[in-house]
């Protein structure tokens, strides 16, 4: 009993250091912070564009310049709100069609799947993943597209991200 009574100190500071060096959580970085934006705004909103525009008039998220929201839009009516973020900015472009996407560079493109996946089941998106590979039209490019339900809500997805392992452009688009 006696050695067990000595050995207790060396358990409890032993155990302290493995508390030490555990290594701390990983901050959200661009991948989780664009598919939190993603599941915020375009899957949260899916073929609601004013109720979006509510949300990110409420949010203070600053509207685009035109000049320059019309890169974004490429000619279609809608509107592009610029999302500031500790990792960098995101823009979210809401069409007058419902559709709805979520662009940021600097992300790392397996990160962001994993992330999104995650987030869709958690809250309770059902989905299949209905194509998952090169673009056909830009090598440089991977698309993952999903078929997307909650309820009676139905949408579909595409996540396009750089194939280069340190990361780059992604854009998240949900479409009624």
């Amino acid at each position: 009993m006696i050695a067990l009574k000595r050995l207790r100190p060396v358990w409890l500071v032993a155990a302290l250091a493995l508390c030490a060096a555990a290594p701390a959580p990983a901050p959200a970085g661009p991948a989780a912070t664009a598919a939190t934006w993603f599941m915020r705004g375009c899957v949260r909103f899916a073929a609601h564009p004013k109720a979006l525009r509510r949300w990110a008039a409420a949010k203070n998220l600053p509207k685009a310049p035109d000049k320059s929201a019309q890169t974004y839009l490429f000619g279609l009516p809608g509107q592009v709100f610029i999302i500031p973020t500790a990792t960098g900015p995101l823009i979210l472009v809401s069409e007058d069609s419902g559709s709805c996407s979520v662009i940021g560079s600097d992300i790392h493109g397996p990160a962001l799947l994993d992330r999104l996946n995650a987030a869709l089941t958690a809250a309770g998106v059902t989905f299949t993943v209905t194509q998952d590979g090169p673009d056909p039209k830009a090598k440089s490019l991977h698309d993952r597209a999903y078929a997307a339900r909650k309820g009676s809500a139905r949408w579909l997805m595409l996540v396009s991200t750089v194939t280069d392992k340190a990361g780059g452009e992604a854009i998240l688009t949900s479409t009624p």
